[in-house]
């Protein structure tokens, strides 16, 4: 019996070598899986990498975020409406897919829904007869992008919004959109629920508790019947949860698993509302459900022309890339059409040159033809299992260690020297996210030099180096990892150089200075609204800009020009004094008019339990009487949300004692989206003093005011 087998194992063994087929590469088997593992749904997503989300509606005609929904549907009409433009922009931005948001906040659904007369049949647009989520999906169809839909759960419009009969109304709702527009990527959700609004002319404040309202298991499980291959993202998941800030940053260590953690040390969560800040890494344990990375192109999700010149730059999207997609979280951008249903000029060409920056930062792996050395190969079977897999086209073919092996390195020769600054690195996520931290040296002056080093790899890691590394060897280090390795890429890429755009700022007096991180040739800037050229003014000296208006700077380094920065300025604060608060603080509030974006006055109590009565007001004395257009609040921009304005009243005086109010309203979004606000007066007024009246604040029990401003 041992005689037969050992005969048969010879005959095979002599087989093996004239095939060229390694026994024990025929005998090793692939690793086992570790951990949480994605489901089709999320493979489909973590490949895509880059989608938009498009807001267009009621707020794009009223210059609002949030709409109340007692808006007028009849003021949308988008005479130029174009989705293949829209579609057409975000394909060459290098984007996969659109997210459409077909019913926001104020409730009007753009499609022709039964479940509401508050739809696109009201509005002027196509005289009621028109569809724009069935434009954008024929758009998608015919240039090859996925579709994506959003329907809000809040609805601001709806009488019975609060009611279970609501749900009902809802899920008709998705119903109607995923049965008959699809097939989608992904379910889109948010976790705006309840709140002030119009409810069908109550006018009331209506609160749900969002853990359960919604009975998101039921309802997740109708999604899973009517779109079996979308991902379906919200606060916590149930597949892609949110990052918890809307600046489009993951985590430095950002774990594509996650465990939510209740709010209230040991209460359970019901479908998880986590603290935001722990979502932003995930955790090491838990289910597969990585972050995706939402950020507006502009500082606002709906179009507002004032923000025409505020447009993020290509290198600025390249840099919110690297901390998203290259923290492998999905980069999902906002963008919104203006009231003709276009994107804005300047909307289209950063996404245009964002996607030829993207296309050739990543066009030639360096990598590719260089020799590989392991330290370990599983089952040493370089067929099935070796690091020539890292540099070819297969996003789950794998260089794999034994299971004891779970530190390994690997040199890669590139016979010849060759200059990078950016490294790649990629897990096959199919068997889990495995690798803790990596370290990556290049051979330079006859020596190992460690240059760089990351976390959670999973499946996308870019590593943009701070300069330039040229060497022909480079060697990985995996330097903890929880199985063995299974690593599916490794690349090194150069991102083209540029010049870094100015910065420009402005201090109390009026003085504007425009400075660079580097030194450069010139710097040329204009004042009067037109991009500078080689022929504008040379920036030399701080100079004065006391009645406000927009600065424009262009770096110069020989015949080369940075990307455009663009700052707009109110009045001049020269003379500004504080005339009264209704708190007390333990910051002056002359810092509410410093200048300053990183100091705020701060009337927030020590003790988190004081109470605190709304409303609280600071008084500005400009000096002398001025013409106001507008006001500008500009909320704290340390990261925290305590004292964030979110409803209030501006008035006016001429002698500080009697008062006019002149605007009220609500700053939607602002504890998420804590940009500089700019509320337009409903006319011009002539005042010597202004009052800023906070109602409410988002979170806590006092108000944080960074700037105060005036136009």
């Amino acid at each position: 019996m041992v005689e037969t087998l050992n005969a048969g194992l010879k005959k095979l063994s002599v087989l093996c070598v004239a095939t060229g087929f390694a026994i024990n590469s025929f005998a090793q088997a692939p690793p086992k899986p570790y951990g949480a593992l994605p489901n089709k749904a999320q493979l489909n997503w973590h490949e895509m990498g880059m989608y938009c989300i498009i807001h267009f509606g009621v707020d794009t005609y009223t210059n609002k975020e949030w709409g109340y929904g007692d808006e007028d549907p009849a003021i949308v009409n988008p005479t130029k409406f174009d989705a293949m433009q829209i579609v057409g922009a975000a394909k060459a931005g290098g984007f996969k897919g659109v997210v459409i948001v077909a019913k926001h906040h104020d409730g009007l659904a753009i499609w022709p829904t039964k479940t509401t007369e508050h739809n696109i049949t009201k509005t002027s647009w196509k005289n009621g007869k028109g569809d724009m989520v069935k434009e954008y999906k024929l758009a998608c169809q015919k240039l090859g992008m996925q579709l994506g839909l959003y329907c809000s759960p809040w609805d601001r419009n709806n009488p019975y919004y609060g009611t279970p009969k609501y749900l009902e109304i809802y899920r008709a709702q998705i119903k109607e959109l995923y049965t008959n527009y699809g097939p989608i990527f992904i379910s889109w959700h948010d976790g705006a629920n309840g709140g002030d609004g119009y409810y069908g002319g109550k006018r009331e404040e209506r609160k749900i508790d969002r853990t359960t309202y919604y009975d998101w298991d039921n309802t997740w499980a109708m999604i899973r019947k009517w779109q079996p291959n979308a991902a379906i993202f919200g606060d916590i998941g149930a597949d892609v949860r949110w990052v918890g800030n809307e600046e489009g940053e993951a985590g430095k260590t950002s774990w594509a698993t996650y465990a939510p953690q209740a709010p209230d040390a040991g209460k359970k969560p019901s479908n998880g509302y986590s603290k935001y800040w722990e979502a932003t890494e995930g955790t090491r344990s838990g289910n597969w459900m990585p972050a995706e990375c939402d950020v507006p192109l502009r500082p606002g999700w709906f179009y507002h022309a004032s923000q025409n010149e505020q447009v993020k730059t290509p290198y600025q999207l390249l840099d919110l890339y690297y901390k998203s997609v290259g923290r492998g979280a999905d980069l999902d951008l906002g963008l919104s059409p203006n009231r003709d249903g276009l994107l804005d000029d300047n909307d289209v060409a950063s996404l245009k040159q964002f996607g030829a920056l993207l296309k050739q930062t990543f066009a030639v792996n360096l990598l590719k033809g260089a020799s590989f050395t392991a330290s370990n190969i599983r089952g040493n079977s370089k067929a099935k299992f070796g690091p020539a897999f890292l540099t070819d086209a297969d996003r789950y073919s794998y260089w794999a260690t034994d299971d004891a092996v779970k530190t390994p390195s690997l040199v890669a020769d590139m016979h010849t020297a060759r200059t990078f600054n950016v490294i790649r690195l990629r897990e096959n996520i199919k068997l889990g996210q495995r690798i803790n931290s990596i370290a990556v040296d290049a051979y330079l002056n006859g020596e190992w030099k460690e240059i760089a080093t990351a976390t959670s790899i999973g499946a996308n890691r870019l590593i943009r180096l701070p300069q330039n590394i040229t060497a022909s060897k480079v060697r990985l280090r995996v330097t903890g990892a929880e199985a063995c390795v299974a690593l599916s890429d490794f690349g090194l890429f150069k991102e083209p150089a540029h010049l870094t755009a100015p910065g420009i700022s402005r201090d109390k007096k009026g003085m504007v200075t425009i400075a660079t991180d580097a030194p450069v040739s010139s710097i040329r800037y204009t004042t009067d609204g037109t991009a500078p050229t080689a022929l504008s003014p040379v920036y030399q000296n701080s100079f004065a800009l006391a009645n406000g208006g927009t600065v424009k700077a262009v770096s110069f380094e020989g015949n080369k020009a940075s990307e455009l920065s663009t700052k707009a300025f109110g009045l001049s604060k020269e003379g500004w004094k504080v005339l009264a608060t209704s708190a007390q603080a333990d910051t002056k509030p002359e810092y509410a008019i410093d200048e300053d974006a990183n100091s705020n006055w701060n009337t927030l109590p020590k003790d988190s339990l004081a109470t605190a009565a709304f409303p609280q007001e600071i008084a500005i004395d400009m000096g002398a009487e001025q013409t106001i257009k507008s006001f500008t609040y500009l909320p704290r921009q340390d990261k925290k949300t305590g004292g964030i304005a979110d409803r209030y009243i501006f008035y006016t005086s001429a002698d500080g004692q009697t008062w006019q109010q002149v605007a009220v309203g609500e700053f939607s979004n602002i504890q998420a989206n804590p940009i500089e606000q700019t509320v337009p007066l409903a006319k011009a007024v002539q005042a010597r003093y202004f009052k800023f009246s906070v109602l409410h604040v988002t979170k806590g029990n006092g108000l944080a005011v960074a700037e105060l401003g005036v136009n």
